[in-house]
């Protein structure tokens, strides 16, 4: 859609003129509270037409970590500037330089990292059409993913499960969550407008929740 389109140039240029202050004490916090690392955490990303590109966010983990693409709350990784970072999603706001120069779009599947949407079959593969967004269906039913991840977690090892917390996360988000946003995804594929697009935007500012056919996201 060419107004989708023109949506995402002005207000991503707009976003990053206004919120330049924001950014840079951002990075400087990072620099001062994360020494040893880069501001930036840039990784690449599955995108449209199956293609790779840089996403960026702010950096929210330790330089040195074990690398597990599935992060949990609470997650030893992740540093107490990072977390509030994260909470507040403050980290993504790099991405509106990827949704300047077309990689990304405001409303969207979330990136993956490769694996997963690289990996789709069948029909599934139409997710791959879209450019990847800071939000979406499958972003806002999944905003508290870490959280979810963790309590089912928790829920493993007083069942008895011996395993490490992240082997257990990423068979959960592998065989249960990943496939749930694959299902919205597709739908949003098949369904999508500006007008939805906009209700995702708004409800994603202000923390709210939405009717998505026919659940609450």
């Amino acid at each position: 859609m060419v107004i989708k389109w023109l949506f995402d140039r002005i207000v991503s240029l707009a976003g990053l003129l206004a919120l330049w202050p924001l950014l840079l004490v951002v990075a400087i916090m990072i620099k001062i509270k994360m020494p040893g690392g880069p501001v930036f955490f840039v990784q690449r990303r599955v995108g449209k037409g199956g293609l790779m590109f840089d996403c960026h966010k702010f950096r929210t983990m330790a330089v040195e970590h074990d690398g597990s693409p599935v992060s949990i709350a609470g997650d030893n990784r992740i540093t107490p500037l990072g977390a509030m970072l994260r909470r507040y999603k403050i980290d993504e706001l790099p991405e509106l330089w990827d949704v300047l120069v077309g990689k990304m779009s405001f409303v969207g599947p979330r990136p993956d990292v490769p694996g997963y949407a690289d990996a789709l079959e069948g029909d599934d593969r139409v997710i791959l059409e879209l450019r990847p967004g800071i939000t979406g269906p499958a972003t806002l039913k999944y905003r508290n993913e870490e959280e979810i991840i963790m309590e089912y977690v928790e829920q493993c090892h007083l069942a008895g499960d011996q395993r490490p917390a992240h082997d257990i996360a990423e068979e959960y988000n592998d065989k249960v969550i990943y496939p749930d946003k694959v299902r919205i995804n597709r739908y949003y594929y098949e369904h999508h407008n500006f007008v939805s697009d906009v209700k995702m935007i708004v409800c994603t500012v202000l923390g709210k929740h939405m009717q998505y056919n026919g659940e609450k996201i």
